[in-house]
């Protein structure tokens, strides 16, 4: 694979086919038709579309942005979109994992993910279009009518229609229970909708003739809160028995917001039913309506961190050749000498750094997010008791990875900008557009927040057994065995140490669990987060070094200084193995023992947050 600015091809690869062997799952019947080489092949294709048509539009559509028409109630996307959304949707690439037997390619899960890790890092605004429209595609292959899946599915994973999912409300946010879009039904079967949605990215856009909406509303009688919501299929045409368009239905955008970041992709507001005419069509059963949307939402949570690995992956690529150019500065080692001659800023220590912290949390997190896609590909293949490891794999991951990839592409994107200097802070480099893009992951598909009490209470405290947290300790021991005589102790034991004071942590948060304390449970939530997920890219790194070590043996031996130099410089293979041995080697001696400073700052049991009152928080006005 050829070099490229936003993904290191090679350590796709070396995750791919080395650390999780995926060429493995072809021996089962789901995957038989597929071969490593229609996994790099695939690979390869969404590379290059990544690299000559999303990255190529990702300046200028952010530039651009998406407009709205207050008149004609339109929204027009940034017209250098078109052709880059064409070429992906042509390839083919939204029915990627979509079953064959549904329309799709059947293709795993995990190739979809790398695929769409290219696609992200090129142009995340542009990638979240189509991937709207293969979530909401995956409804209606799960949960429509036979009659639904033959008018909508062809067109949509053609990309010809779009699709998009409606859950927010102007007063019904994160407590999606309190939403008062109502649905009465007809003696025809279908629904009329009212009722208004907000942050519903790319519900009207000019890349698709015909959109059709998820929406989440409630049956006229059915019960208040999540229990008594339903889920509904709202199409912006209706379409005709025959697949063609008929009227417009009762749907329209009344406005789209002004963001920080993603300019490309429009986050509208949706009015529905204003002429008491929104047609919408059941989809599933009554009543369950969150059960069937938290697919969507699951999917999309999983789609969240792989957007933050891969904003942070663009970062650092960017970050690398920046200071591989930028001449600044003498070489430290002759500081004292003022006729040294002027390096460039790669050779600086702290620069060098900056780089190192970079790539060691974008390789791990590239291995986290690839594991986790990976383990949903073995839900469908493996027996009963390894899918159910898989499936605890998969649950116990995705708050994690969600949350812990977005927060740090906050950090990484902000780290690159400081590679670059000054320039990092203006708009004709690249980097700030990528840290303003990168701000919304901890923000939707459920906070940040919101992730870390569902991973403390529905994951862990309340599963039962806590089932999901002694596979996710087992798979995490089984690394830990493999490394031992590979990799040195002193890699090994401070992350079993980390281990054992988070048993210590679980048994501590059971207890205020049992004894009612959910004040100190929830104020708990997020710090538990960030330990399980500085725990997590310990594991990933230490399974990664039981891999390059050897490696690295095989292709330096005991070379060092001008031979070893010599050597990285000759052999790129070399140099990749060696570069992942330091970087792993750099995290769990720099960056893990931060995690036992987290800890002990949950167990001191302060309570500060508890006695907060909200008087306390002075100086502000009152609305």
């Amino acid at each position: 694979m050829a070099l490229n600015p936003l993904v290191e091809s090679r350590d796709v690869q070396f995750v791919l086919f080395e650390v999780l062997n995926i060429d493995t799952i072809t021996k089962y019947p789901k995957y038989a038709d597929f071969d490593r080489d229609t996994f790099i092949d695939t690979l390869e294709l969404a590379e290059k579309i990544a690299l000559d048509q999303f990255y190529q539009v990702n300046g200028e559509g952010d530039k651009e942005g998406a407009k709205y028409n207050p008149e004609t109630k339109e929204v027009k996307v940034p017209e250098c979109y078109k052709e880059a959304y064409k070429a992906y949707a042509d390839a083919g690439f939204i029915a990627l994992n979509i079953p064959q037997e549904a329309g799709g390619m059947g293709l795993p899960e995990i190739i979809n993910i790398s695929c769409n890790e290219f696609l992200a890092a090129g142009n995340i605004a542009l990638s979240i279009y189509p991937g709207l429209t293969h979530g909401a595609a995956n409804l209606i292959v799960n949960y429509g009518t036979e009659e639904q899946k033959k008018l909508y599915l062809d067109k949509m994973l053609s990309g010809q229609w779009g699709g998009t999912m409606g859950l927010t409300e102007p007063d019904a946010g994160s407590d999606v229970g309190d939403l008062k879009t109502k649905a009465v039904p007809q003696d025809d079967g279908t629904y009329l909708l009212s009722g208004q949605k907000i942050f519903m990215s790319c519900a009207e856009n000019d890349l698709n003739e015909n959109m059709i909406h998820p929406v989440l509303g409630r049956i006229e009688g059915d019960p208040s809160g999540t229990k008594g919501i339903s889920i509904f299929l709202v199409p912006k045409y209706i379409v005709n028995p025959d697949g063609s368009l008929g009227e417009k239905n009762d749907i329209v955008c009344t406005g789209i917001e002004h963001k920080m970041g993603i300019h490309g992709s429009a986050t509208c507001s949706m009015s529905m039913g204003d002429n008491g005419k929104c047609i919408g069509y059941l989809l599933g059963e009554q009543k369950t309506g969150m059960k069937i949307m938290f697919q969507m939402m699951n999917e999309a949570r999983i789609g969240v961190g792989l957007q933050g690995l891969a904003l942070s992956s663009s970062a650092y690529m960017h970050a690398i050749t920046y200071a591989k150019n930028r001449v600044q500065g003498s070489d430290v080692a002759q500081m004292l000498n003022p006729d040294a001659p002027k390096v460039t800023i790669i050779k600086h220590p702290d620069v060098k750094r900056m780089l190192l912290w970079m790539k060691s949390y974008v390789e791990a997190m590239r291995m986290l997010t690839y594991y986790l896609a990976y383990n949903i590909d073995l839900e469908h293949v493996l027996d009963e008791e390894g899918a159910k490891e898989a499936k605890a794999v998969v649950e116990i991951l995705t708050p994690v990875l969600k949350a812990g990839n977005s927060d740090m592409s906050w950090q990484i994107t902000a780290e690159a900008i400081q590679v670059y200097g000054g320039y990092g802070f203006i708009s004709e480099y690249p980097v700030e557009q990528l840290a303003r893009d990168s701000k919304i992951g901890s923000l939707y598909e459920g906070t940040n927040g919101i992730q870390s009490i569902d991973l403390m209470m529905r994951k862990i405290l309340m599963n039962p057994d806590q089932y999901n947290f002694k596979v996710w300790k087992k798979k995490f021991a089984e690394t830990i065995n493999k490394a031992k005589g590979v990799v040195d102790d002193k890699y090994i034991t401070p992350v079993q140490k980390g281990m054992e004071r988070l048993d210590e942590v679980i048994s501590i948060l059971a207890g205020q669990l049992a004894e009612g304390k959910f004040l100190h449970l929830f104020m708990n939530a997020t710090p538990l987060q960030k330990i399980i997920f500085d725990i997590t890219i310990a594991w990933m790194h230490i399974w990664s070094l039981t891999l390059t070590i050897p490696k690295v043996k095989e292709l330096v031996g005991d070379a060092k200084g001008e031979e070893r130099t010599k050597i990285l410089t000759e052999n790129s293979e070399a140099a990749f193995y060696s570069g992942k041995t330091l970087a792993s080697q750099f995290w769990i001696g720099s960056e893990f023992p931060k995690v036992f400073g987290k800890i002990e700052a949950l167990l001191t049991g302060e309570t500060a947050v508890i006695k907060a009152s909200d008087e306390i928080f002075t100086g502000a006005l009152e609305e």
